[in-house]
Parts: structure tokens; C-alpha cells; sequence
């Protein structure tokens, strides 16, 4: 990606971002108030550390879907289909990758962009080098909130999708232009309306 480049992906992003912060501002009230009704004492927003461009950290944004006390035990654990740790409003706005809402704001801020690779802990990026060192190739572009990767093998709970998920992003990064980014926004979208998986 050349300089270029970069400036026109991170025009279109900030763009885009604000103005869906804007268009879906009453259904993001919503769903902070059903969370805030559910669990009065625990938060809206949950904040990690995940690594980004140049392999710098950064707090991701996601509205809550699990207990407070999910990773009680301070050891990373991942999400699983059905997984006991989500509550009720959380498993339905997971199921609809409505959690992920707030990373809007990740991306008006630079740290992430509309589409990109998944940013990771580096508690499994430590994981996954172990296997193939070619991770540190997607420090070169801002995480996305949407992926090529995620659009076709979903959600990752082992590390052999970890690394299935590494290969798809490699491929993006090679291939990528504005035009494969507009084309992975409107298939996500499609997917999360329609339920469609590709």
C-alpha cells in the first residue's frame, strides 16, 4: 500500500465512521441501556488491550456480552459458540456483531480502520508466531472492524483457525485495493442482515 493509498483508505474511514455514528446513534443508546438494565452495576463498555499498526497497543472498544467476571482467573480465554460467559442481551447483540459497535470510535481515533486484519492479544499473537512468524506482516495496515478473514472462516476458537484466519489475512494484504474493501463491507453487512455465511 503506498502513500496514496493510505491517505484515501484513512479519508474514507474517518468518513464512513462518522457518519455511521451518527445514522445508528439511537440503536447504540439502545443497546447501552438494555446492557445498563440488565447488569445496573457492571459496565457498558469493555476495554482491552489489543495490538495494532507497528505492533503498538492500543484499548479496544466493544460494548459488554459477557459477565464481569469472565476472566476472573486473569488468563485470555476464547469466545466459543454458546459460550457460558455471555449474557443474555450480550449473546443476542454477539449473535448480530452488534458488540463490536463502539469500534467505530477506534477508528475515528487512527487506531483501527473499516476493514483490515482482526486486531489480537498478544497473549495468541505470541501463540501463533510460535507457528508462523509471518504475523508481523499485518503490523504494515491498521486493524479492521471488518476482515476478509472473518467474512469467510468466522470466528477463531482454536489456533488452528488462528492460523487458517493468518493465511486469509496475508492474502488480503496482497490483494488489497479500495474497491476489495468497499466489496468486504457490503458482504459483512449482507452477512449480519441476512445471516448469509460465506
Amino acid at each position: 500500500m503506498n502513500a496514496i493509498e493510505r491517505f484515501i483508505k484513512r479519508a474514507f474511514d474517518f468518513s464512513l465512521a462518522l457518519i455511521s455514528l451518527l445514522v445508528f446513534s439511537p440503536l447504540i443508546a439502545l443497546i447501552a441501556l438494555l446492557i445498563k438494565w440488565e447488569d445496573p452495576k457492571g459496565d457498558v463498555i469493555y476495554k482491552q488491550e489489543r495490538i495494532g499498526y507497528k505492533g503498538r497497543p492500543f484499548i479496544l472498544y466493544k460494548f459488554r456480552s459477557m459477565r464481569m467476571d469472565a476472566e476472573a482467573n486473569n488468563s485470555p480465554q476464547l469466545f466459543t459458540d454458546g459460550d457460558s460467559r455471555l449474557t443474555k442481551v450480550g449473546a443476542f447483540i454477539r449473535a448480530h456483531h452488534l458488540d463490536e459497535f463502539p469500534q467505530l470510535w477506534n477508528v475515528i481515533k487512527g487506531e483501527m480502520s473499516f476493514v483490515g486484519p482482526r486486531p489480537e492479544r498478544q497473549f495468541f499473537i505470541d501463540q501463533i508466531m510460535e507457528h508462523n512468524p509471518d504475523y508481523t506482516r499485518l503490523y504494515a495496515v491498521r486493524p479492521g472492524l471488518f476482515s476478509y478473514a472473518t467474512l469467510y472462516n468466522g470466528y477463531t476458537d482454536t489456533i488452528e483457525k488462528m492460523l487458517e484466519r493468518l493465511r486469509l489475512d496475508l492474502k488480503y494484504l496482497d490483494n488489497y485495493s479500495l474497491w476489495v474493501d468497499v466489496k468486504i463491507i457490503f458482504l459483512t453487512a449482507f452477512s449480519i442482515i441476512f445471516g448469509k455465511k460465506f
